[in-house]
Formats: structure tokens, sequence, C-alpha cells
């Protein structure tokens, strides 16, 4: 979450007088974040978030990502949920954006991972895949192999100058996805993009998932695989064999995989590994110095795709 435009009085009081929550007794920014800009609201009713859509969300999209959050909250998952407002639409327009108010969860993101953290991770992972389930509307994962040929061709030119070789290492990674990239497993809606910071907890209890705007039809062993990275890497780059355990045994317990998914979990690994390093490091070369939020590390995504490039099998992940 981030804040990148800023909303007077009067507009939030027009905007707010569409829905039946009374006007705002509270409301400030979201510095957390990347993507849209979000605000904390309280009224009458109760606490919301307020987000406005800036450029990286496509509009036409916010049908499929507000429609999955009602889907997966009517089953059970716990998300936000968007307010309706009287007109009974859940997006109208709000200092030149599109905006929505969502439900208001409780909890914090945890900023040093446990297992025990990557455990609640992995049990709600395979709930939300398995609660995906009858979503009639579909969208296709831009990020995945087929769009890493044109991030790659953007990256590569002045890769180098973040890290000596990198730019040959991306191209030669790619050569190898292409090639060995598994076809014909489960999939359906995933979240892939469900980082510790997506997600809240309370005490050890993993209470909430946020940030939907990559949510896409894609295999669940990826997904899972983008938790992998996500989760059980330590801040020296090195691999939590604990917390891989932890995270995929609950999952198992929620969701059995498949001989044929967990064969698959090396090199959806790399893929996932892939995928992070492209897209933070097209953002840390395209960066504006003086823009407020900081671009995440790139190198960090490179530790993991060098691990997993050693991988043998999925049981050095601990299945």
């Amino acid at each position: 979450m981030a804040v990148y435009t800023d909303i007077d009085d009067e507009e939030l009081a027009a905007f707010l007088s569409d829905y039946d929550i009374g006007p705002a007794l509270a409301f400030k920014g979201i510095a957390e974040g990347v993507e849209n800009s979000n605000f904390f609201l309280q009224t009458a009713s109760g606490r919301f978030i307020l987000t406005l859509y800036e450029k990286r969300v496509a509009e036409g999209d916010l049908p499929f990502f507000l429609g999955l959050l009602d889907h997966l909250a009517t089953r059970g998952v716990n998300c936000p949920r968007p307010l309706q407002g009287r007109d009974g639409a859940a997006v109208r327009r709000l200092a030149g954006r599109p905006a929505a108010i969502f439900t208001f969860l409780d909890g914090m993101w945890p900023r040093r991972p446990a297992a025990a953290h990557c455990g609640e991770a992995g049990e709600t992972a395979a709930r939300l895949h398995a609660a995906t389930a009858g979503f009639a509307i579909r969208r296709e994962n831009a990020l995945s192999l087929a769009g890493w040929p044109k991030l790659v061709a953007s990256c590569t030119p002045k890769a180098d100058t973040v890290s000596p070789g990198l730019a040959k290492l991306i191209s030669d990674e790619l050569a190898f996805l292409q090639d060995a990239w598994p076809q014909g497993l489960p999939e359906g809606v995933i979240h892939a993009d469900m980082f510790p910071d997506n997600t809240l907890f309370v005490g050890p209890k993993l209470t909430g998932v946020i940030d939907f705007y990559f949510a896409c039809n894609d295999t669940f062993a990826y997904d899972l695989a983008v938790n992998l990275n996500a989760w059980c890497f330590e801040g020296d780059g090195s691999f939590n064999l604990t917390k891989g355990r932890t995270m995929l045994a609950r999952y198992q317990a929620a969701r059995p995989l498949s001989a044929e998914e967990i064969a698959a979990l090396p090199v959806l690994a790399r893929g996932s590994a892939l995928r992070f390093l492209l897209t933070r490091l097209h953002d840390w070369i395209n960066r504006d110095p003086a823009a407020l939020v900081r671009p995440k590390d790139p190198l960090e995504c490179l530790g993991w795709l060098r691990f997993h490039q050693h991988v043998t099998s999925a049981g050095d992940y601990g299945v």
C-alpha cells in the first residue's frame, strides 16, 4: 500500500455520500506498498480501507479483482470485501481515478516470519486455491512464461550495472525455463504475490490476505512456489528447510499435491524467482530518484534463483 494521490475534504465527503456508512470521522494515508493509493477510513459504521487505483492496475481488471474478493469472502477466506454504494456499484471515481472502499481487517504483517507463520501461509494458500473453484471470470497471468521474454529484453541492456554477468544469467535461465516448464498441472485462480507484507496476523494466527492485484489464472503449484520464495529464505539468502517443510505440510493437509506437482516444484520455484527478479530489476533500473517509494532489491531474488538452480528434487524444500 502507498499514497500517490491526495484527496481533499470536499472530494471525500462527496464520494462517501454515495454510501450508507456515514461521513468520515478519521482519514489518513497508508505509506506502505508500491501499487495504489490507500487510506484508512473510519466512520460511524466502522473502519474501512479506501483505495485509489493508480496506473499499474488496469481499470478493466477491477471486475475480476473485486469479484474474486467477494467470491473468496463468501467461502471463508479472510480477505477485504468491497462495499457497494447505494447504486449497487463497488467502483466509482475519486480524484480522477477509479476507487473502492473495502472492509478493514485486523492484524499486522510479520517482519520476521517464523516457521509457524509459514505454516499458516501454506494452509491459507491451499484453502484459497480450493475456494476459487467456480469463480467465473478468467484473467491470464501476464507475468508468467509467455511474458518473461519482453521483460528480459527490457532489463538485460542495463542488468550488468546492477550485478556483473546478470544479463547472461537471466537470458540463460529464460532459455532453460522455456524448455523445462511443466504443462497440465491443476490450475485455477491464484494470488501470485502472497508475500508476508500481503498478509495480516494477530499473534500466530493469519487473519487476512490482502493485495490481490496480481491474482490470475495459473497452476496452484506455481503459487505455492511463489510462497516458498516469499516466506522461506532468510536474510542471508539461505533457504530455511524447517520453514519449507512446515509450509508444505500445512498446505498438503488442506490440499494434497499430486506427484506431478511435487516433481515440478524445483522448476516452478526457479520460474517464480526469475519473475520477481525481472520485475524488481525493471523497477530498480527505471526508478525515480524523487519517488517516496523505494523499489525492492532484485538481488534478493537472484539469491533465490541460484539456490533453486542447485536443487535436485522437491525433497530439498522439505516435501
